[in-house]
């Protein structure tokens, strides 16, 4: 029986995107998202800021490279995966990313010049397919 492995998350994005492509032409976006929390502790109201790696593929990856931009809102979801490795010197690392599967994006503000229309919040699904889990993990070697 499969697990659940879902996440919903908003934010801004902390840096432009960066994309790249797999040796077998697939393209990759990734960048980090920041989403704050606030609560309160002792009648004082406190902010907790999370920032989290995001990665895309396939058309979703080129979409959010043309859409993203540092301090645009968007709201992904995905869902999680943790790489695990061994570096050189012997020592084990773990990296917990969220892979998205929609990316949708806040009306962007500094574009005064253009209208508001629905083209302002795109949404993209980036289940596509002709990607395979194999093609997924020889992308991950790469990089």
């Amino acid at each position: 029986m499969n697990s659940l492995n879902s996440v919903i998350i908003e934010g801004n994005m902390v840096r432009e995107p960066l994309v790249r492509t797999t040796q077998k032409g697939t393209s990759v976006c990734n960048f980090t998202i920041a989403s704050n929390r606030f609560y309160r502790h002792e009648s004082n109201l406190e902010k907790e800021v999370g920032f989290f790696d995001v990665e895309a593929w396939g058309k979703l990856a080129e979409a959010c490279t043309n859409n993203g931009r540092k301090g645009r809102g968007v709201r992904v979801v995905g869902r999680l995966k943790q790489d695990r490795w061994t570096a050189n010197d012997g020592k084990n690392h773990s990296r917990v990313a969220i892979v998205a599967e929609h990316v949708e994006y806040r009306a962007d503000l500094r574009k005064k010049d253009e209208s508001d229309s629905e083209s302002e919040l795109l949404a993209h699904n980036a289940a596509e397919q002709d990607e395979t889990e194999g093609e997924l993990m020889e992308a991950a070697a790469v990089f």
